[in-house]
This record gives C-alpha cells, sequence and structure tokens, in this order.
C-alpha cells in the first residue's frame, strides 16, 4: 500500500500556492506509506533557474561542483546544494550534458532526476518531516506530484523511493506492483536500455521514457503500458508538458481524481484533495479501469 498525489496548476495565480497546497495533500496519504518519500517539483526557477539544467543524485560525494564544472567546457558555475539525502546540481548547460558530467565524475551516484523544469527529491523516513526536508511549503511552480510508500517489492532506501525519474523531466509514481516486469525489463535491456535497480516499479518508468523517446505522446505511452504490462497499479506520470493518470483494467488500487478550472489533481484518498481551493466546485470523479486520462500545460 503506497500513497500518491498529483497537483497540475492551470491558473498562474496559484503557482506561488503549489508548495503549501501540496504540503496539505501529503498529509492526506502518509497513512497509506510511512517509509519514505519523495517528490517532484516543476517550475520552481529558485531551485532550477531558468535556462539552466537539474540534476538529482543520491549517494553524492563531496567536493562535487569543480571536478562536474571541468568535465563542461564553458560553463562558468555549477551550484550544489544538498537536501537530506538528495544532492541537487544546477548549472547552465543541457540535462543530458549535466547528467553525463556527473556520471563520468562521481560513477557510484545514482542519477534519480533530470531536466529544465523539474527537481527531484528522494529519502526516507516519516513523510511529513520528509516535506519538511525538502522544503516543500516553500516550493512555486506549476506542477507537483509526491508519493509516500510502503515497501513491498524492494528495500526501504532512498533509491526504492517513487518518484521514479528516468526521461528528462519523466517522473512516475506507482501504487501497486506488476507481475510481468523482469520479462518486460530483460526486453528493454536487449534493446539497449540498463536499470539501476531491482524494482518493478522502474521497468514501467523506462518503458514509458522509451515511448515517449520514440515520439508517442503521454497518453500513448500509457495506453502502450497498459497492453503491455499485466499486474494491479495505479500510475500518475508528469512531464514538462503534462500529467497522466491510468489504473489497470481491474482498478483494484484506489485512485480519486479532481478537476477545476483552476487545477487538475489525483490522489490515492479522498482527504488528500479536501482543502483544495474551490475543491466543492470540482468535478471530482472516480478514474475508470484501463482508461488514460491526461492534461496538457
Amino acid at each position: 500500500m503506497c500513497g500518491i498525489i498529483g497537483l497540475h496548476l492551470r491558473d498562474p495565480e496559484l503557482y506561488p500556492r503549489l508548495g503549501p497546497l501540496m504540503v496539505q495533500m501529503l498529509q492526506g496519504i502518509v497513512v497509506r506509506g510511512p517509509d519514505s518519500a519523495g517528490v517532484a517539483i516543476y517550475g520552481d526557477r529558485s531551485r532550477c533557474p531558468e535556462g539552466q539544467a537539474a540534476v538529482s543524485l543520491l549517494n553524492a560525494p563531496e567536493d562535487l561542483a569543480v571536478a562536474v564544472a571541468s568535465e563542461l567546457p564553458g560553463v562558468e558555475k555549477v551550484r550544489v546544494e544538498l537536501v537530506g539525502e538528495t544532492t541537487v546540481l544546477t548549472a547552465e548547460t543541457s540535462p543530458e550534458m549535466l547528467a553525463s558530467a556527473v556520471i563520468t565524475v562521481a560513477p557510484e551516484s545514482r542519477v534519480v532526476g533530470i531536466g529544465e523544469d523539474m527537481v527531484v527529491y528522494k529519502g526516507i523516513g516519516n513523510p511529513n518531516d520528509l516535506a519538511g526536508t525538502y522544503r516543500l511549503q516553500d516550493a512555486q511552480g506549476w506542477q507537483g506530484i509526491a508519493h509516500t510508500r510502503m515497501a513491498t517489492e524492494s528495500a526501504i532506501n532512498a533509491e526504492g523511493c517513487h518518484p521514479f525519474s528516468v526521461g528528462v523531466g519523466v517522473s512516475l509514481v506507482h501504487n501497486g506492483s506488476f507481475s510481468n516486469y523482469a520479462t518486460i525489463r530483460r526486453e528493454l535491456q536487449r534493446g539497449g536500455i540498463s536499470f539501476d535497480s531491482l524494482n518493478d516499479t522502474e521497468v514501467g518508468a523506462r518503458f514509458v521514457a522509451s515511448r515517449l523517446a520514440e515520439g508517442d505522446d503521454l497518453a500513448t505511452a500509457l495506453t502502450a503500458l497498459g497492453d503491455k504490462f499485466d499486474g494491479f497499479y495505479t500510475l500518475l506520470v508528469t512531464t514538462e508538458h503534462g500529467f497522466a493518470v491510468v489504473r489497470d483494467e481491474f482498478a483494484c488500487k484506489p485512485a480519486i481524481i479532481a478537476e477545476h478550472p483552476r487545477w487538475v489533481a489525483m490522489a490515492s484518498e479522498f482527504q488528500a484533495l479536501a482543502m483544495l481551493p474551490g475543491i466543492d466546485e470540482a468535478h471530482v470523479f472516480e478514474p475508470l479501469p484501463g482508461r488514460v486520462y491526461a492534461w496538457k500545460r
């Protein structure tokens, strides 16, 4: 049992309130996952400045900034911020170049998020405490997701936290389990895709990222996932352009969507949505089995 929340803001006047709204939502799903928590925040330019890339890392060594900058000709400065177990680097370069430089100088580190508009934080502990560590209350932006975890498929550690972010600006959170993920992992590996963990969620994330890289939009990629993966699951997937939700054909795992002219939100429990502004005016519904719901920025 895990908990998921996601908030996609349509009204720019709400962007300064992204963090406080997410903190309220997170409190509604802590009971579903006390082991650990992760978040992805989109559009907070104090965390990922305009024109820069961000890379989130686990197990990062000290004194990383100078070493990474030496691998990036023309880059004058690499900013490093330690946020709990996560280290976030930002620099005026592309996400791919920054991630490549990090892997070159710190191969023992684990890249857990790259983007031009997104930062990812992961850690173990009580999700309410981690919200403070991540300074979630202070976050601004246009979109955010969070996951509270009760581990079933892998160890309780930061590497096993969601979101799994394996493409530029792509993050996936998951409640449930895939039954045929080992087979699909081998198929993806034969296609040249490498993996960082044994977690079933990473297989789903890398499948979606591979489809997006081939030109699928988010809805098409998730439809393909539904055709390929067996299991019981609810997924929320975000990119730097949108937000999508899908459940398996049996819809065993809970999910509630609320759509309002100013925002779209999804959660595992209605109580996580109850404090959103204008919730009484929102269209609140349970997503149908096997159907993809997608929104673009």
